[in-house]
């Protein structure tokens, strides 16, 4: 029997405190969502899987702040985000239907230091697990990982609504392969020809679907509360230890 190589320490983390971020771009990343890409000199480089907090002031003066997965690794001086409408919201709103290029906003972090992912820090596989929006910080784990070439495998099971819901499409096609096996599941609609059944994500599917507890993986669980939840239980009942397991969650069930 092999030992399991042990984990690197992390290194330091980065400095967190207020910037001011210039809106260079935005796109609508699904019906309900857009994609922001801002310029922000002062940020550092951050972990994939770290946060932040934007924070919006009224002209009155009243502000409204929210926290929001960062959408990749990005170099020092760039931060993207991807946003998901809350339709009753006091700052997605916004952000999502009249942020312009040139505006800016205030940004603290980067934030989170439990749930990230950074290469070279282990040889055990990494499993990750998304529903809807909270592929966010997923994704960034992928792209951090194809950027630096990691061997290390990784698998992302993904439960969306529909196609048209799936949150970085064309980037987790692109980085599917070798190292990253992607799993697609659709609860509401699926493509014409879908093999699997439409529907949520059950517990044979995420055993069928995931890095076995044998093989010791790293498991990260993003989405709403009651999706992590109960993720987070079956992933135990199939034997992963709880210390293995990173959970992060938005509000709603």
């Amino acid at each position: 029997m092999s030992a399991q190589p042990a984990d690197v320490a992390s290194p330091p983390r980065p400095r967190v405190s207020w910037h001011t971020g210039t809106v260079v771009e935005t796109r609508r990343e699904t019906p309900s969502a857009v994609r922001i890409t801002l310029d922000v000199p002062t940020w550092p480089e951050s972990p994939a899987g770290a946060h932040l907090d934007v924070r919006l002031t009224a002209p009155d003066g009243y502000q409204a702040s929210r926290s929001y997965s960062v959408a990749s690794a990005m170099p020092a001086g760039q931060v993207v985000l991807a946003v998901d409408e809350v339709p009753e919201g006091e700052v997605s709103p916004f952000l999502v239907h009249d942020l312009r290029p040139g505006d800016q906003v205030e940004l603290h972090g980067p934030l989170g230091a439990f749930f990230v992912w950074r290469p070279g820090r282990s040889t055990r596989p990494v499993q990750l697990v998304a529903g809807g929006s909270g592929v966010v910080p997923l994704y960034a784990m992928a792209a951090a990982h194809g950027a630096a070439a990691d061997t290390v495998p990784f698998r992302l099971l993904y439960s969306a609504r529909t196609p048209a819901d799936v949150f970085f499409a064309d980037e987790l096609a692109a980085l599917a392969g070798p190292t990253l096996a992607l799993d697609l599941v659709y609860t509401r609609a699926a493509p014409d020809g879908w093999a699997d059944p439409v529907g949520r994500l059950t517990r044979d599917a995420l055993a069928a679907r995931t890095v076995a507890a044998e093989q010791r993986p790293h498991v990260y669980v993003c989405g709403s509360t009651g999706f992590v939840e109960t993720v987070a239980r079956w992933l135990q009942d199939l034997g992963h230890a709880a210390a293995d397991i990173h959970t992060e969650r938005f509000g709603g069930l």
